[in-house]
């Protein structure tokens, strides 16, 4: 599975505006809505409930927000740049400043854990990090995530 296979040029946002994680997690199901077909309201429910069992900022600045979506045919993803971090409460602490979101069917088992450990490999990546963090285009944005990591390239 490659981050391509997850997310488009139009899942992808250089600019949301968040003050809060709760309302950083409400623009990513707004956007999500629209790209999945699903209600706002249920894929915030989702991620709200992902979030009671733990939070999803993995530190460094990444969060990786995801949950299964009942009405989904396959897994999607959203990433999104916020123009400030926030409080997420992640495990270092630190404020929250890129986001990649993930709705898998409820019966993706395998594929659920696929996309999120290729996310999770790429945002590890220091290097591509500090590229998204300097960049304040979408569609740049979406080439940086897209490239071939040098472990994969090797």
């Amino acid at each position: 599975m490659e981050i391509s296979d997850l997310i488009q040029p139009q899942t992808v946002f250089a600019d949301l505006k968040a003050t809060s994680k709760k309302q950083a997690l409400q623009e990513l199901a707004r956007r999500a809505a629209t790209v999945t077909g699903c209600s706002e309201r249920d894929i915030l429910d989702v991620l709200i409930e992902r979030e009671r069992l733990g939070t999803t900022g993995i530190g460094k600045g990444i969060a990786i927000p995801h949950g299964k979506l009942p009405g989904i045919d396959r897994v999607y993803g959203i990433f999104a740049k916020l123009n400030t971090g926030v409080d997420f409460d992640s495990m270092d602490n630190l404020p929250v400043d890129l986001l990649f979101l993930l709705l898998a069917p409820e019966a993706a088992g395998a594929d659920h854990l696929k996309a999120l450990a290729r996310v999770s490999r790429t945002l590890r990546d220091k290097g591509r990090c500090e590229k998204l963090r300097g960049s304040h285009d979408a569609d740049a944005l979406y080439a940086i995530l897209i490239e071939p990591s040098a472990q994969s390239a090797a």
